[in-house]
């Protein structure tokens, strides 16, 4: 059985047409195995939120294939493809995106209840996930109630509950301080070291050193790419956003 969760294969993303069109991605190769966490790193309009919109399913590529635990999106119905992303996808955005009058376990088992799960199940595959972030003691609270590093911290419980194990985070920790930052990379590592895979978009070199490999973006273009073993030279670097 493949160890592959996500595969880009030649995607490409164009917007308009004519002169007026722009290459958001072009020729974009990149797979992501179990146990794996890739950082995206370029400059602003390099392609980094394209890549992990399309990485996704949440928009289609002009060109190439995505292919999600061996399955070929070009392949299914727009339906399918939702479905897709509620059981094997998980977002980590950087404004979190909680439902303020739910608390942390119905906003981790929300996207359970979507795909059909009885709410007993969901609530107790929810309750699950918050201890993989060890927030159980906060389940009942409400988003106002919870710190910025506890609400990102119930976004990646959402991301990563029930049968998911591709995560996807764009600059999750960007709204916070380096403390809180720090431990919601943690998080993120852990949940990956347990099986699941993930892309972390970010612009922080110390961010990406929390990855196995660093993949640079330039014009829509991999550039270069990085193993956990370059990223001394890289926290020397002078990447920015």
């Amino acid at each position: 059985m493949s160890d592959v969760l996500l595969q880009l294969d030649g995607v490409s993303q164009q917007y308009g047409r004519g002169e007026t069109a722009v290459t958001a991605l072009s020729g974009v190769d990149l797979t992501v195995h179990v146990g794996e966490l890739v950082a995206i790193m370029g400059a602003s309009g390099s392609g980094k939120s394209t890549l992990l919109t399309i990485a996704g399913g949440l928009t289609s590529p002009t060109s190439g294939e995505v292919i999600v635990e061996g399955k070929w999106l070009s392949t299914m119905s727009a339906k399918d493809v939702a479905i897709l992303r509620r059981r094997s996808l998980g977002f980590v955005f950087q404004d979190f995106n909680l439902i303020p009058a739910l608390t942390a376990v119905e906003n981790v088992a929300l996207p359970l209840e979507l795909d059909g799960w009885k709410h007993r199940r969901a609530r107790s595959a929810a309750m699950d996930a918050l201890g993989t972030v060890e927030l159980t003691d906060r389940a009942s609270h409400f988003p106002d109630d919870l710190s910025g590093g506890q609400q990102q911290r119930v976004a990646i419980a959402r991301a990563v509950v029930g049968t998911r194990r591709i995560i996807l985070a764009d600059e999750p920790t960007g709204a916070l301080d380096s403390t809180t930052g720090e431990l919601v990379l943690r998080m993120l590592r852990r949940r990956v070291d347990a099986g699941a895979g993930g892309i972390l978009v970010t612009h922080d070199a110390r961010h990406a050193a929390w990855a196995d490999r660093i993949v640079f973006l330039r014009d829509g273009r991999i550039v270069d790419e990085s193993s956990s073993r370059g990223v001394e030279a890289l926290l020397t670097s002078t990447v920015r956003e």
